[in-house]
């Protein structure tokens, strides 16, 4: 669905993007992941045609944006990370609005408008001005009128900022929902475990380069996330294991912790993990748990912004190019006039936060 290819961008001398590369097939959610200037945005407004790309290109579809800017128009739906909504408006005024800039009106804009109202769970808002409604709602609409034209893509840059925990909870549900439906997803986000959480796929970029893409599995390999510590309980007493693991030689350094944990960073591959623990058996320690520490997208990042080094460990794996093309480019046929294509299925609303409850992070 988008291809990514040697994008470079500058800012004057400062060179914002250099050499992107990525690759996300149809249907995915994919998760962007940077520091604060890293170039998330920047590829995203030259994804969705609101930047021009000093080199390199980006292919939707199997359509290159650069020659095909209003057939993007319709393939493309984008959430920037501010409002952008009038004020004036009510919620039903402000999506009609949209779909007439759409070519869309009457009983077919109003019944089009109720549904997006009831996919991202503001039915109970039709009414109210957008002026008065809360940072989360107002998120939500300016989701529901990212997908008035009905887009294949949807890009939303940073659109869980500053929202509550329930607002990020009934928001994830909204995206998890469309996915669902077929839609290809970019979002970015500072919150990582939640991205983690709802994206099938991933790709860090620092300082304008695509440092690692790949599902998670793909990136904690890359990462070399053998290097983490094993994680041993113990029942009772953990002095014995500790002086056991001490004397082995692949025992780089070892951690006693409460309750029995003892954190391990200890050099060797699978096999040397299972023997480990034969010893450690063998000896008559009463292992409780055994395994890995769990390389999470956090832990990742975190590694990969500490100047690429693990924590625990050597440098990462080489940086995965995004795939060469899987299809011929194709020529753009003449758009239409802009009119939206029916969903792939009906528009549900997704599930609210419990009343009452705290979300879970």
């Amino acid at each position: 669905m988008l291809h990514i290819e040697n994008l470079s961008k500058y800012y004057g001398t400062f060179r914002a993007l250099n050499n992107v590369n990525l690759h996300i097939n149809k249907g995915e959610l994919f998760g962007f992941v940077g520091s604060n200037g890293a170039g998330k945005t920047t590829t995203m407004k030259i994804c969705v045609g609101l930047l021009r790309a000093d080199s390199g290109r980006i292919v939707i579809d199997g359509y290159e944006v650069r020659k095909n800017t209003k057939l993007l128009k319709q393939k493309v739906g984008y959430v920037p990370d501010f409002f952008g909504a009038y004020d004036n408006l009510t919620s039903i005024e402000y999506l009609n609005f949209f779909a007439n800039a759409y070519g869309i009106y009457g009983k077919e804009a109003d019944k089009l408008s109720e549904d997006l109202l009831a996919l991202v769970n503001l039915s109970d808002k039709r009414n109210h001005e957008v002026d008065g409604l809360s940072r989360g709602m107002k998120q939500r609409l300016c989701l529901a009128r990212a997908l008035v034209h009905n887009p294949d893509l949807l890009v939303l840059d940073e659109p869980a900022s500053g929202l509550d925990p329930k607002a990020r909870y009934e928001l994830k549900e909204i995206l998890k929902s469309l996915s669902s439906m077929g839609k290809t997803i970019v979002i970015s986000s500072h919150i990582l475990p939640e991205l983690a959480e709802m994206c099938s796929s991933f790709g860090i970029i620092d300082r304008g380069v695509m440092k690692m893409t790949g599902t998670l599995r793909d990136i904690q390999q890359a990462a070399n996330f053998s290097s983490m510590p094993i994680v041993i309980v113990v029942r009772g007493d953990s002095e014995p294991a500790v002086q056991a693991l001490r004397e082995l030689p692949a025992t780089k350094y070892v951690r006693p912790m409460a309750e029995g944990r003892i954190e391990v960073d200890y050099l060797g591959g699978i096999d040397d993990e299972v023997e480990l623990l034969k010893i450690l058996v063998n000896k008559g320690i009463p292992v409780v748990s055994y395994g890995r520490m769990e390389g999470t997208l956090e832990n990742v990042f975190l590694q990969l912004m500490n100047g690429g080094q693990p924590q625990n460990g050597p440098a990462p794996g080489p940086v995965q190019a995004a795939p060469p093309m899987q299809a011929p480019m194709q020529a753009a046929p003449q758009p239409a006039p802009m009119q939206p294509a029916p969903m792939h299925a009906p528009m549900q609303a997704a599930p609210q936060a419990p009343a009452g409850q705290e979300v879970a992070r």
